[in-house]
C-alpha cells in the first residue's frame, strides 16, 4: 500500500508538471460528429515499430465494426497519448485523460510497469484500465477490479516450460530473466512449476534492461564455468534479441547447451532481429496456439496491403499476437460502449466526493465507466486471437505449441495442453491421461546441430567441490578402504561403498564436484564415533558423510539421509555346538513320540481288524488264544518289510490292507530319509539363543567400535555397559568368541546384517546368527538438514539399486567370499527335525475310516445271516432283546469269544480236551460245562 501512495503521488507531480510538457494528442480515427461519442483514452508508445504495428491495428478494428454495424448510435473515439516507455509518463498521460478529456476507459499501457503504476487510479474514477500488452503475472485483474487483461498471463505458460523440462530428464536450470517487473513477475511461478516436476533453478541469471554488452558477456562468462547447460530465457526482444547474440559469440550455443524461451522471444508474439533468429538456431520455445482461422488470414493480407502504402520502407514491425489482441480489444470495447450507452447518462464524470486524503479533487467519476466494466467482460466472441472471453478479468489460452528454431524458422514439435500435457498432435483421441516424455514430441535439432538430446550438466571449470566426511575402519575393509601413499601421502579409496557412490554420482542428472577429507586425527586413526562424524555436518565441518552409516532415528534429527543403499538390521552371533550323530539313540530321532505311539497303536488295531474279520472262515487265523494273539502282532509288523504270507479270504480285509500297505509303505520311507539326513548331514546348535539368558546370567556380549550398536544394546535391550566389549575386525571376533565370556572373550557378538554376513562368511560352522534382528533402515549417504542434493541422491540410489547388473558387479568385488560358505544355512538345523504326527495325521485317518467301516459292514452282515427264527426261540421269549442277545452270543461263540464275557467266565468251566475231531482232525476241541442257576440243569458246551 506504500507503494501505491508513493506511485500516486507522483503521478500527481507529474500532472501538475503536464501542462507545460509535449506530450503528442490525437485522435484516431476522426469522430462522427452525427453519432454519440464514447471517448476512449489510447497510453502506447506509438515511436517504436510495434507501436506503429498496433496502432495500424486499432484504426483498422475501428473502420471494420463501424463499418459492419452502421446503425449503431455509439462510436469510440479514440484519444491517443505516447509515454515513450516511462512509467511516470504513462501515469501522467492518464491523469491528462482522464481529467480533461473524460475519457471512460483507457486501453494500455503498453509495459507491465507502466500498466501496475495507473491501475490505482483507474479504480479511484472508476474508469476501466485494458491492456493487451501488459503480461506480467504481477498483474491480477483478481486483485485489481477495474484492471482487465485482453492477453494472456504470461504464467499460463509455465506448465509447458516444465513439461518440456520433464520430458528430456533436466534437474537443473538456470533461469536468466530481464530485471523488469515483466521478467521478475514471472519467477515464483517458474520455481512451482519446476518443483511438481522434481526439477529446481540453480542459478537465477538477472540481466538489468540498461544493461551494457559487457557486462551481459561477463554474465555469460560466468555461466559458462557452471556446470548447469540448461538454460531457460524470459526476456522481451528488446534485450533478448542482444543476449542471443552475445551468447553465440562467447560459445555457449554449442551441442552441450540446451535453450528454452519463453513465449516473451517467440517470433509471433514479439519478433527478434533476423540477425539474433540466426544465432538461436536449436533453441526449444513455447507460445500460444492459434486455431487456424480464415478471417485471420484475410485480416493479415488486408494489413500488410495498408501497411505497405502508409510505409513502404517496411519500418513497421511484423503483425504479431498483441496486434491480433488489440484488434479484438477494440472491437469488444465498442460492442460494450453501445451496450452501455443511455442517453439521459452519457455525461461526462460527475466531481470525486472521496474525502480520501490522496483525493484527485480534480478528477470525476466515471458513470459509463462500471457498466462498460461489466459489459467487456461478458462479452463472447470469435476473435483474430481466438476465442474472446474474460471470465475472470483475463484471456486463458487453450494450448501452447512447442516449437524449435531451425534455419531461422519455428518448427512446431509438438503442443502441451493441461489435460494431456505433450502431445504431437493437438486433441489427440489416443491419450486420456497427461503425460510429458520426449517421445510425445518430434525430435528437435539442438545447438550444434545435433540431434542428441544434451545432458544438462558438465563438469565445471570452476566451482566449489562439496566436501565430504569418509572413516576411516581397522576392519570390515570391503565396506570403506583408506590408504595413504608412503612417498606422497596421497590418499586412495575403495570399498563397496566408495563404488556405490561413485556409481549413483553416473547417475545424476548433474555433475556434483567433490572432495573426501577423512574422519582422522593427527595420527591417522579415526578421529571419533560414526555419530561424531555425521555431527559435522551439522556443525558445517563437512557438507555430507559418505560411509556405511546406518540410517537411525535419532541421527536423523541433525541431518538428512538418503534413501538406503545397503539392507541393515542388528543381530546376534554366537558360537555352535557340535553335532548329535555320536547319540545312540539316534535312530529314534527321525520320528517323534507321538507318532511313534500312534503308528505302535495303528499296528495293533490294523492286526486286531484282520484277525476279526479272517478268523471266522479263515483256518490260518484259528488256533489257541496265545498263538492268536502273536498273530495278531506278528501280522502288523510283518507289513513293514512286507513279509506275511497268510492268505487273505475275505475282500474287507483286502481293502483293509491295501490301505494299510500304503500307509506303511510312505511312513517307512519318510523314517528312511529323515534318519538318512540326521546321520549324513551336519547339525549344529548354538549355544545362547535367547538375548535375556545373556543378560541374566551376566555374559559378556561384543559390538563393533564406534558403531551406534553400543547405545542400542544399553538403551534398548538393557545390557549392562560394563559387560560391553568393542571390537574392530572380524578377527577380533573370532578370538572373542572363541574363548567364551568366562575366559576373557564374549559369549556373543552385535553388529548390523551386512558386517556379520561379512563374519559369518569366513567362518563358516563356526558361529550362529540367533534370535530376532532388530530392525535398522540401511546404510544411506547423510547431507545437511533440507539439503536439496538428498531427493536428488535418493532417486538415482534407486535406479542403481534396481539395476542387477550393477549391483551384482560390485557385490561380486567384495563379497565373493561369501559363495564358499553357501551351504552353511542348511547344515544349521533346529533342534527339532522330527516327523510328527501332523505329518502324517491324513494317513492315520484314513486307514482308521476304512478299517472301522469293513468292521462295520462285516458285523451287519453277520447279524443279518444270524437272525434267529421263530422256531429257534423259546417259547414266551420272543423279544428284540433276546434276539440281539442270542445273535450276540453266537457271534461271539463263532469268534471264540464266549470264553472272555465277563458274564458268562464265572458260569463256564472246562471239562475236557480231545485232538480229534470229525472234519477237522487238527483242531482242538474244548468241551466245557456251565454252571446251572437254581432250578435249571448243567449245560455241556463244545467248544471247536
Amino acid at each position: 500500500m506504500e507503494g501505491q501512495t508513493s506511485c500516486l503521488i507522483l503521478a500527481l507531480l507529474c500532472f501538475l508538471h503536464l501542462t507545460s510538457s509535449s506530450i503528442e494528442t490525437s485522435s484516431v480515427p476522426k469522430e462522427n460528429p452525427a453519432k454519440e461519442m464514447i471517448r476512449v483514452g489510447l497510453v502506447f508508445s506509438m515511436s517504436s515499430s510495434r507501436g506503429k504495428m498496433v496502432e495500424s491495428c486499432i484504426s483498422m478494428a475501428h473502420s471494420d465494426f463501424y463499418g459492419a454495424h452502421p446503425d449503431y448510435r455509439t462510436r469510440l473515439s479514440l484519444l491517443v497519448r505516447d509515454p515513450k516507455d516511462d512509467v511516470v509518463d504513462a501515469a501522467s498521460a492518464v491523469v491528462d485523460l482522464m481529467e480533461n478529456e473524460e475519457v471512460h476507459a483507457i486501453l494500455g499501457p503498453e509495459w507491465s510497469s507502466q500498466a501496475k503504476f495507473v491501475i490505482d487510479l483507474g479504480a479511484k474514477a472508476r474508469v476501466p484500465i485494458i491492456s493487451f500488452s501488459a503480461t506480467s503475472p504481477s498483474l491480477s485483474p483478481m486483485r485489481s477490479h477495474y484492471f482487465v487483461r485482453t492477453a494472456y498471463d504470461d504464467s499460463s505458460q509455465v506448465g509447458a516450460l516444465a513439461a518440456v523440462v520433464q520430458a528430456y530428464g533436466w534437474r537443473e536450470i538456470t533461469l536468466v530473466y530481464e530485471d523488469t517487473d515483466y521478467g521478475n513477475g514471472l519467477v515464483p511461478y517458474l520455481v512451482d512449476a519446476f518443483q511438481e516436476v522434481d526439477a529446481q533453478i540453480s542459478y537465477r541469471s538477472v540481466i538489468p534492461p540498461s544493461a551494457e554488452d559487457v557486462d551481459i558477456v561477463k554474465e555469460l562468462n560466468k555461466l559458462l564455468t557452471m556446470q548447469t547447460r540448461v538454460f531457460l530465457v524470459h526476456m522481451t526482444a528488446v534485450i533478448g534479441s542482444r543476449f542471443f547474440v552475445l551468447a553465440s559469440n562467447a560459445g555457449l550455443m554449442n551441442e552441450e547447451f540446451a535453450w528454452i524461451v519463453t513465449d516473451g522471444l517467440s517470433s509471433s508474439l514479439d519478433p527478434v532481429s533476423s540477425n539474433a533468429l540466426k544465432s538461436m538456431q536449436g533453441v526449444l520455445g513455447v507460445k500460444p496456439h492459434l486455431p487456424p482461422s480464415e478471417s485471420r488470414r484475410d485480416f493479415k493480407e488486408r494489413w500488410t496491403k495498408v501497411c505497405a502504402k502508409i510505409n513502404p520502407h517496411n519500418e513497421i514491425a511484423d503483425l504479431s499476437l498483441f496486434g491480433l489482441w488489440a484488434y479484438d480489444t477494440v472491437t469488444a470495447l465498442a460492442l460494450a460502449g453501445e451496450m452501455a450507452w443511455e442517453p439521459a447518462k452519457s455525461s461526462s464524470l460527475k466531481p470525486n466526493t472521496s474525502r480520501n486524503k490522496l483525493n484527485f479533487s480534480s478528477i470525476g467519476i466515471s458513470e459509463m465507466g462500471p457498466k462498460l466494466l461489466h459489459n467487456i467482460q461478458s462479452i463472447n466472441f470469435q476473435g483474430l486471437g481466438g476465442e474472446f472471453n474474460l471470465p475472470d478479468g483475463e484471456l486463458h489460452p487453450s494450448a501452447f505449441e512447442i516449437f524449435n528454431i531451425v534455419e531461422n524458422k519455428e518448427k512446431i514439435i509438438g503442443y502441451w495442453t493441461l489435460a494431456q500435457g505433450l502431445s504431437r498432435k493437438l486433441n489427440s483421441s489416443t491419450k486420456v491421461y497427461y503425460t510429458a516424455s520426449a517421445n510425445d514430441l518430434k525430435a528437435p535439432i539442438w545447438p550444434g546441430h545435433t540431434r542428441k538430446s544434451p545432458k544438462g550438466w558438465v563438469m565445471p571449470i570452476l566451482g566449489k567441490k562439496l566436501k565430504i566426511g569418509v572413516p576411516k575402519k581397522d576392519g570390515f575393509s570391503e565396506f570403506f578402504k583408506i590408504e595413504w601413499d608412503p612417498h606422497t601421502s596421497v590418499p586412495s579409496y575403495s570399498g563397496f561403498v566408495h563404488d556405490m557412490f561413485l556409481t549413483v554420482l553416473q547417475a545424476l542428472p548433474f555433475a556434483v564436484p567433490y572432495r573426501y577429507v577423512p574422519f582422522v586425527n593427527e595420527s591417522r586413526q579415526s578421529a571419533g564415533t560414526y555419530d561424531d562424524m555425521l555431527y559435522k555436518i551439522k556443525l558445517q565441518k563437512f557438507e555430507a558423510v559418505v560411509g556405511d552409516t546406518t540410517i537411525v532415528a535419532n541421527r536423523s534429527t541433525y541431518v538428512d539421509f538418503t534413501l538406503p543403499y545397503s539392507e541393515s538390521g542388528v543381530a546376534m552371533v554366537v558360537a555352535i555346538k557340535d553335532d548329535e550323530r555320536r547319540n545312540m539313540w539316534v535312530f529314534l530321532k527321525p520320528l517323534s513320540w507321538n507318532l511313534w505311539l500312534t503308528t505302535g497303536l495303528a499296528f495293533i488295531s490294523t492286526g486286531l481288524v484282520v484277525w476279526l474279520l479272517e478268523h471266522r472262515t479263515n483256518e490260518e487265523f484259528r488256533g489257541r488264544r496265545s498263538e492268536q494273539i502273536g498273530f495278531l502282532l506278528w501280522f502288523s509288523f510283518s507289513t513293514l518289510v512286507f513279509a506275511h504270507r497268510e492268505r487273505i479270504a475275505n475282500n474287507l480285509t483286502r481293502l483293509v490292507l491295501i490301505v494299510w500297505v500304503f500307509v506303511v509303505l510312505i511312513l517307512t520311507q519318510s523314517y528312511t530319509a529323515n534318519l538318512a539326513s540326521f546321520l549324513t548331514v551336519q547339525r549344529l546348535r548354538p549355544k545362547f539363543v535367547d538375548v535375556q539368558d545373556l543378560i541374566r546370567d551376566g555374559l559378556f556380549v561384543g559390538y563393533q567400535k564406534d558403531s551406534f550398536v553400543k547405545g542400542l544394546l544399553v538403551r534398548q535391550l538393557k545390557f549392562n555397559e560394563s559387560r560391553l566389549i568393542p571390537y574392530g575386525s572380524p578377527e577380533e571376533y573370532h578370538e572373542a568368541l572363541s574363548k567364551g565370556s568366562d575366559n576373557g572373550g564374549v559369549a556373543a557378538i552385535f553388529d548390523e546384517l551386512p558386517f556379520v554376513k561379512i563374519f559369518l562368511a569366513r567362518y563358516c560352522n563356526k558361529y550362529q546368527m540367533v534370535g530376532p534382528t532388530y530392525k535398522t533402515d540401511g546404510f544411506g549417504f547423510a547431507f545437511p538438514l533440507g539439503s536439496p542434493l538428498v531427493s536428488h541422491f535418493s532417486r538415482a540410489i534407486l535406479n542403481v539399486t534396481q539395476d542387477k547388473e550393477k549391483m551384482d558387479a560390485i557385490e561380486r568385488k567384495y563379497f565373493s567370499s561369501q559363495s564358499s560358505c553357501q551351504d552353511q544355512d542348511a547344515a544349521i538345523l533346529s533342534d527339532n527335525l522330527s516327523l510328527s504326527v501332523d505329518s502324517f495325521g491324513g494317513l492315520f485317518i484314513i486307514t482308521g475310516v476304512v478299517s472301522a467301516s469293513s468292521v462295520f459292514v462285516y458285523v451287519a452282515s453277520f447279524f443279518y445271516s444270524h437272525w434267529p427264527r421263530p422256531s429257534a426261540i423259546r417259547r414266551g421269549d420272543s423279544s428284540l432283546r433276546s434276539k440281539l442277545s442270542e445273535t450276540a452270543n453266537s457271534f461271539f461263540r463263532e469268534h471264540g469269544l464266549i470264553g472272555f464275557s465277563e458274564r458268562n467266565r464265572s458260569q463256564v468251566v472246562p471239562t475236557s480236551r480231545c485232538r480229534s475231531w470229525e472234519g477237522s482232525p487238527n483242531s482242538e476241541v474244548e468241551v466245557m460245562a456251565r454252571r446251572p442257576n437254581e432250578g435249571q440243569r448243567p449245560v455241556l458246551i463244545i467248544h471247536v
